[in-house]
């Protein structure tokens, strides 16, 4: 019997295991989510779709990328990720993506119908069926798989780097990241680009500019299972909304649906107070990371447990290493990247989300490995002859640079969790990891201390958010209810939220959302910001470099310092026809929206107008020297200064720079117009006119005895002309702006003819008249640019 029973296994496993298409029985099998087949005789993969109209999700990405910060295609950059699913057509199969914008969650399938129908879906690609056997069908994906997904050609030609196309010849299956998994399987394809090149970022970053090579990966991912439970958005949350249209919705209920995106997370023993996760989020580290950074990293990332630990929750967020045989795009893996261009540019958090739920699959954050020093070179320009004595004195610089790094990674791993930027977070002391922190120093005689630069461990506001999107609430709570309590107590505790739309710089008009800012009062920090540039400054020397580098690196080095008060320079610029709102829901207490007094507008006026001051501005002559022409291989870059002067240091052009800086930020359109209207509804507040005036005083007006300073405050004035001429001829600002501006344009003609004549003023009478008898052919005379400065970013990007 036992012999029966054996054979009938043996008859039955050879027909499970028996050769599903006869044309595979050659190549190689890959076993998985989809089982896929390689022909390495023609170079060809083969998927075997079973399951039709069985939705799953499709990322693409970037698995090594060019390098650049400027072209914006890094290694470990996600694509979008479409939920698809493979449709029947007669002799082929059709890869689908269901428009999930527009829905009508019910259990009326006709309903359901008449949305799909409504709006248009897309047909990604379709793969004529090259064999069918017991329901399963083999399709062609090669052509599918080596094409341009990421958009590389489309991203080079947009910022104007060259024409580029795919070459088939020079591409090929990366087989080392070509996997399957039984929830995933993973295709990497290198790609080679070829075309003329045109700019000089792509130049400076490929070894032959004529064939650009990257890899680009290809994932086909199960989608998570309907235990998840969304959680709705409220705008003072902290978080990104997910959203879509529900046409089943009762007409009395918003269409529009917001959802936090977060991670699933759920306790082990929902009924104790403090408990294990069923599934904890674990991140994983690059192993590519060096050290010291690496253990920085580790540490920043595991801050955030501080928060989960608050709302019940043990050892519920971790982070780990990277295991060697791991693929970083994997999408098992939280990752944070270790990744590396040939400039400084932003790191950002990114993440894998399943588009019907919000539900966070996979994070992965992607840090620039050049961030560190930028933070190191801040530290060595502010100390004070760090290699007087010895040239490993690096310690101190280093510190500060990790300290960053730390912050940095809990800032990145923040995003992945669902989290926006907090740039309120700065005025209450440091509530959050989501802001851009600024270095805060303080003094300590003639020197820098450094030892509170970065804040350690998670804020305040952190915890709000996790409370927010991750708490479990005890039986008798509704989640309404408890959701409710978490932000109420938030906003009796003081705590502020401003994120991104209401902080960026140019125009804006939120008085406490600022990037890289510190403390409660922008106008008292800006004062203690330039104290600190002023006492770096004076003690600059040659020794803030090592024996033996170039006189040439000292520049470099300065650059930072000098500019060191551009961002709060921006914080105070926003005071001036600023306001003060939140983000409000009708009965919530908080106070909507206001004007910031007058008396605070005008300290920021006083504060801000320091910044055009050649005495407070002005390179000290004595420091002049320590800047000679550039040395041989040591050319100057995008972070060095810019200038009119050929190959000697142009001190002028320094502070045109910075003083453009300044004026782009208090005459900017956009503040004009809101000063227009600010006057007009409270005649005590200060208006454009009143800006005019005092910015008038305090430059064109300013006379310095000594000659250097006079021709810096000259530089700085003709800075000052332009941009009042600017918002003379300006199309997007009300006419009164325009009206103010040609007024006081003609006043200060006035004012330069009946005062002492000279060759400067005589330019600049010039100028007006050229200006007042063409106003629509002015164009602003560019000032030179200023180094790159912002070291995070956007979306993050940042």
């Amino acid at each position: 019997m036992k012999n029966n029973y054996l054979l009938l296994f043996l008859f039955t496993f050879g027909i499970l295991s028996a050769q599903t298409f006869d044309k595979t029985k050659d190549y190689q099998k890959f076993d998985g989510f989809f089982d896929f087949y390689y022909d390495d005789a023609k170079d060809k993969i083969y998927l075997d779709v079973e399951a039709l109209n069985q939705a799953f999700l499709y990322v693409y990405s970037l698995s090594s990328g060019i390098g650049s910060n400027d072209i914006g295609l890094d290694r470990g950059q996600l694509g979008n990720e479409q939920v698809v699913y493979f449709k029947k057509a007669g002799n082929k199969l059709l890869l689908v993506q269901p428009n999930l914008k527009f829905r009508a969650l019910t259990k009326n399938e006709l309903e359901k119908k008449s949305v799909e129908q409504a709006f248009a879906k897309s047909i990604l690609f379709g793969f004529p069926i090259v064999e069918e056997s017991k329901g399963h069908y083999l399709i062609d994906i090669t052509e599918f798989l080596m094409r341009d997904a990421h958009g590389v050609s489309a991203r080079l030609k947009s910022r104007k780097q060259g024409s580029y196309s795919l070459d088939k010849s020079k591409s090929a299956f990366a087989f080392e990241r070509t996997k399957a998994f039984p929830k995933n399987v993973e295709f990497d394809m290198t790609l080679t680009f070829k075309g003329t090149p045109q700019g000089d970022w792509i130049r400076s970053v490929t070894p032959n500019p004529n064939l650009v090579t990257v890899a680009q990966h290809h994932s086909l991912i199960e989608l998570p299972d309907e235990g998840y439970k969304k959680r709705v958005f409220d705008p003072r949350c902290g978080s990104y909304p997910f959203t879509y249209y529900d046409y089943a919705t009762p007409v009395q209920e918003p269409i529009l649906k917001r959802f936090v995106r977060r991670h699933r997370l759920e306790k082990k023993n929902p009924n104790a107070e403090v408990s294990e996760a069923v599934e904890p989020i674990i991140y994983y580290l690059d192993n590519g990371t060096p050290e010291p950074v690496r253990s920085a990293l580790l540490e920043g990332g595991k801050w955030w447990n501080q928060a989960f630990e608050a709302i019940g929750y043990k050892d519920a967020f971790q982070l780990k290493v990277l295991p060697d045989d791991a693929d970083p795009l994997d999408v098992r893996y939280n990752v944070i990247q270790w990744v590396h261009r040939s400039t400084r540019g932003w790191s950002y958090g990114s993440s894998v989300t399943d588009p019907r739920t919000g539900e966070i699959i996979k994070g992965h954050v992607s840090l620039g490995s050049l961030r560190i020093r930028q933070d190191f070179l801040i530290a060595q320009a502010l100390m004070n002859k760090p290699f007087a004595e010895r040239d490993d004195n690096y310690q101190p610089m280093l510190e500060l640079a990790l300290a960053r790094i730390r912050q940095l990674s809990a800032h990145e791993i923040g995003h992945t969790l669902g989290f926006a930027h907090n740039f309120a977070a700065s005025t209450n002391n440091r509530a959050s990891v989501m802001d851009y922190p600024h270095p805060q120093f303080e003094l300590n005689g003639n020197s820098i201390d450094f030892s509170n630069a970065y804040d350690t461990g998670i804020g305040e506001w952190d915890k709000v958010t996790v409370a927010y999107s991750y708490a479990d609430f005890p039986s008798g709570t509704t989640e309404k209810e408890g959701l409710n309590a978490i932000l109420k107590k938030a906003q009796d505790d003081g705590l502020r939220y401003i994120s991104d739309q209401d902080a960026r710089p140019m125009g804006g008009a939120h008085a406490y959302g600022h990037l890289w800012d510190n403390g409660a009062s922008a106008s008292q920090e800006l004062e203690k910001v330039l104290e600190i540039r002023k006492v770096g400054i004076s003690n600059f020397s040659i020794d803030n470099i090592r024996s033996g580098e170039a006189n040439s690196t000292l520049e470099d080095v300065f650059a930072p310092l000098y500019f060191f008060h551009r961002y709060q320079t921006e914080a105070v610029s926003k005071m001036i026809g600023g306001l003060d709102y939140n983000y409000t829901v009708k009965g919530d207490g908080q106070r909507t929206v206001y004007p910031i007094n007058s008396s605070n507008q005008e300290n920021a006026l006083k504060a801000i107008l320091t910044t055009l001051d050649a005495s407070v501005i002005a390179i000290p002559k004595n420091k002049l020297e320590l800047f000679p022409p550039r040395a041989i291989g040591y050319s100057r870059s995008r972070e060095s200064f810019k200038g009119r002067a050929g190959v000697s240091f142009d001190a002028l052009s320094a502070a045109e720079t910075s003083a453009d800086m300044t004026l782009g930020l208090l005459l900017h359109p956009e503040r004009a117009s809101r000063l227009i209207q600010q006057k007009s509804l409270n005649d005590n507040q200060i208006g454009l006119g009143d800006v005019f005036k005092e910015l008038t005083i305090n430059t064109l007006q300013k006379k310095h005895r000594d000659e250097y300073w006079q021709e810096v405050q000259n530089t700085i004035n003709f800075r000052v002309l332009y941009h009042i001429m600017n918002l003379a001829a300006h199309k997007k600002v009300h006419p009164q702006v325009n009206g103010i501006a040609t007024q006081h344009l003609k006043e200060i003609r006035k004012n330069l003819l009946e005062g002492t004549k000279n060759a400067v003023s005589e330019e600049m009478v010039r100028r007006i008249d050229a200006f007042l008898k063409i106003p629509t052919a002015f164009k602003v005379i560019a000032a030179p640019k200023i180094p790159d400065g912002s070291p995070i970013g956007m979306d993050c990007m940042d």
